[in-house]
């Protein structure tokens, strides 16, 4: 006799494409880098490669780099503020 198997595939659909209504431009020598530590072990050595490797390949002017409190919570408003004042571009990682 044959049974039904049910297979379930945990992929999430494919990204829609949306219009980005302009860019940034990169001013006043070089990318601002915002880097989001979430506090979880390794995090900050596994960023500091990412901005290693950003500084070998872009300009970078300046690096905005902030750590949440715990790994578990949202960053706070006053951290996704400062951010988004002080970086054109942000990296948030975790790591263990």
């Amino acid at each position: 006799m044959r049974e039904k198997v049910l297979l379930v595939v945990p992929e999430a659909p494919a990204p829609q494409t949306i219009a980005v209504p302009g860019s940034r431009k990169i001013t006043g020598g070089g990318l601002r880098l915002g880097i989001l530590d979430n506090s979880k072990g390794n995090a900050d050595h596994l960023l500091r490669f990412v901005i290693d490797g950003v500084k070998a390949a872009l300009p970078v002017a300046s690096v905005a780099s902030l750590r949440k409190p715990h790994p578990t919570g949202a960053a706070t408003s006053e951290v996704i503020d400062q951010l988004a004042a002080e970086a054109d571009f942000v990296v948030s990682a975790m790591a263990d």
